[in-house]
Parts: C-alpha cells; structure tokens; sequence
C-alpha cells in the first residue's frame, strides 16, 4: 500500500512511519513537507491513502484537501492539534474521510488507517433499489427518480444502509461501524455533518427533509413515498 504523508514536522513523519513500519510492515510511505508538493504526488503517483497535516508552511492543509478533491476521491485523514467542532466539521465537509486530533497514539492511528481502507474497498458490486430510489456502489450513483446525484464513498455507505433497511430505523451505531469500523466517542456528530450532506444533495428542502429522518438518540430512516 502507498501511503503519503504530508506533514512538515519531521518528529511526526517519523512517528507516523514507525506507526505503520509495526502495524502494516509492506507499506510504501512517502511524505512531502509542503501542501503544493503533496498535491501534485497525489495526481502523479495515486496513492492509496494520504495522512495530511493542516498547518503547512505553504499553503493550509484545508487548501491541499480541496485540490486534491478536483481530481481524486483516495481516502484522506487528517491530523492536526487543531481539535476545535468547527475545524473538525470544515474538514469533514471539504471531504475528508477521518479527522485525528494529535497527540494520538499508533495504533488508534493504525485502527483509523485500516477502517479507512476497508471501507474503500467495494465490497458490494449490485445495484440496490426500493421505491423511488436505487443506489449503485460500483458507480456511487444514487438515482432519484430521473435525477441522478454523485455520492462520496462515506455517503454512498450510508444510503445502502438506510436503503437496505428501510423503513426500519438504522442506529447510530451501526452505521459508525459500517463507516470508521467502530462506534467511537463524538462519532454521532461527526455523522449529522454527513447527513447534512447528503439531505443537501437528496431532498428539494434540506431543512424539512421527506426522505432522511433522524430518530433522537436512536439514528436514522429512510421514508419512502
């Protein structure tokens, strides 16, 4: 697996690569100390995850996460001292897959790394559909109707979830596993800025959704026409 670091402190690229030199010995990593430099691997050498710092000496990590989403959906978890909701949210809306507030350990950053992977590795290949919705996870198309809407892989997750469970209530629970590979602390909001997201892109008034219900304290449903 190849494996980018961008990150300008060098104490934390040797962290990291000793994180990875334990938990995933085959790993490939490269890292680049500058935003524009970590772009520009990024669109030559495809790697399969990027591990970004927000505070570079270029340009903001925030910067580096919106060129590489123009051209590329590689699993991108941030790492940052930053800790506030508001720098946590800006980063997941901007797109990325995973946000871990430094100091963290090894191997909760190996767990981070390795649910991140797992959950972009297709593991379901045909089209689900109920009422008016169908969903394709190969593609990430979710059509509505005659409208079709591109979902990112994390949202392409929790559609199938509702879908294939609709009307029932799916719990929060379940779909932070099904996502991150645990149900950690805080992940409930983490997962209202990817509702938002995805009302945003599904319903005709996102503040008074039709299709996507939250059930207080339990999770969320799908209702269909």
């Amino acid at each position: 697996m190849k494996v980018l670091v961008i990150e300008d402190d060098p104490g934390i690229i040797e962290y990291i690569t000793m994180a990875f030199g334990v938990g995933w010995p085959e790993s490939e990593i490269t890292s680049a100390q500058r935003g524009l430099t970590g772009v520009e691997f990024v669109e030559r050498e495809t790697p399969d995850i990027v591990i970004l710092d927000l505070g570079l000496p270029d340009i903001s990590g925030f910067e580096v996460l919106t060129r590489i989403r123009g051209f590329s959906d590689v699993p991108v978890l941030i790492v940052s001292v930053r800790d506030s909701e508001h720098d946590i949210v800006k980063g997941i809306e901007l797109g990325a897959d995973e946000y871990v507030v430094k100091p963290f350990g090894q191997l909760e950053l190996m767990a981070r790394v390795k649910a991140l992977v797992r959950r972009h590795t297709p593991n379901l290949t045909a089209k689900i559909a109920k009422g008016p919705l169908s969903f394709d996870p190969v593609s990430g198309v979710l059509a509505l109707r005659q409208k079709k809407i591109l979902l990112t892989r994390t949202e392409g997750i929790i559609v199938a979830l509702l879908i294939k469970n609709a009307p029932a209530v799916v719990t929060i629970s379940e779909i932070a596993e099904a996502i991150w590979g645990e149900d950690y602390n805080g992940s409930a909001d983490t997962l209202r800025v990817y509702i938002k997201r995805l009302r945003a892109k599904i319903e005709i008034d996102p503040s008074i959704p039709v299709f996507i219900l939250a059930k207080p304290g339990r999770g969320y449903l799908l209702q269909l026409p």
